[in-house]
């Protein structure tokens, strides 16, 4: 993919070979763990310093967004991730992954936080394996919310437990005194670009 833009009428267009990736998410399937995959990946191309991460999702698929915190893991580049409008359920969990400092979030969006859910029907024992994979993805998931929000692992979990493990909207000071936001705001994104310009 190349970029194209026009300087002025005396120069010819200038090209931008490898332009910056913004990771945008909105779901949590299979299809958009691949997307979100390959957008950190190809950011590692572009010059970048930082990978900003916008979460705008009711949530989806706890496999998928493993997946996803997975790319985030192995990233060489920081990860920035900014809140607009909504981050639930697998939303909320991505939004801890921004590193320390680099989450943001919109002073009127919200967070919803609650347990794993299977779904699953079928034969007794076919339900209590689900049950059982549903309670250690829980452990997992709250234990690495806390650690990047530099709580203890139980810290979430606790407070789940607390509200009897009913959904739990945060607003965005919430958030902020829970740890998850560090900045209540939008950022704001510049990209600056080196051109060379050679006369013909």
């Amino acid at each position: 993919m190349k970029w194209t833009t026009k300087v002025s009428g005396l120069i010819k267009d200038v090209e931008l070979r490898k332009p910056p990736i913004i990771v945008k998410v909105n779901k949590f399937d299979e299809k958009s763990a691949k997307e979100f995959n390959d957008g950190i990946a190809k950011a590692h191309s572009t010059g970048q310093k930082v990978i900003p991460v916008v979460i705008d999702s009711y949530g989806g698929e706890v496999y998928s967004l493993m997946s996803m915190i997975s790319a985030i893991k192995h990233s060489e580049l920081p990860v920035a991730t900014i809140v607009e409008g909504k981050a639930m359920s697998c939303g909320a969990i991505l939004f801890s992954f921004g590193e320390e400092g680099k989450r943001y979030m919109d002073p009127n969006a919200t967070v919803m936080i609650h347990d794993v859910s299977s779904g699953q029907l079928g034969k007794v024992e076919e339900v209590k394996a689900s049950a059982a994979e549903t309670e250690r993805l829980n452990k997992i998931v709250y234990k690495m919310m806390a650690q990047n929000c530099g709580k203890k692992d139980d810290y979430f979990m606790k407070l789940v437990d607390k509200k009897k493990h009913a959904d739990w909207f945060l607003d965005a000071n919430e958030c902020k005194e829970h740890g998850l936001a560090n900045h209540l705001r939008v950022p704001k994104i510049s990209i600056a670009v080196d051109v060379s310009i050679d006369f013909e």
